[in-house]
């Protein structure tokens, strides 16, 4: 199998995932757990493809561009932190 073969097949899977939390999916909206697993879990890069297809069905853009924020300003405030703590 060739690897463009390969990527269809994960791309077909995804949408496959995708149209069916939509058909089950009853709109609920995210909860504040989810959208913080959700973004650690981009942050580091590793998502299961259910978990994927539920955020893409469920939940909207604000939401995770408000959490990648606030993400992102923890983490540095943490680094700044960290560094002040260990440099005299």
């Amino acid at each position: 199998m060739s690897t463009a073969n390969a990527t269809e097949k994960t791309d077909t899977t995804a949408i496959e995932l995708f149209m069916e939390n939509q058909k089950k999916s009853n709109n609920t909206p995210l909860t504040f757990w989810q959208l913080l697993t959700s973004t650690f879990a981009a942050a580091i890069g590793v998502q299961s493809k259910k978990n994927r297809a539920r955020d893409f069905s469920r939940g909207k853009a604000e939401q995770f561009i408000a959490m990648g924020i606030a993400f992102t300003v923890c983490f540095v405030l943490a680094i700044v932190l960290l560094v002040n703590l260990v440099l005299p």
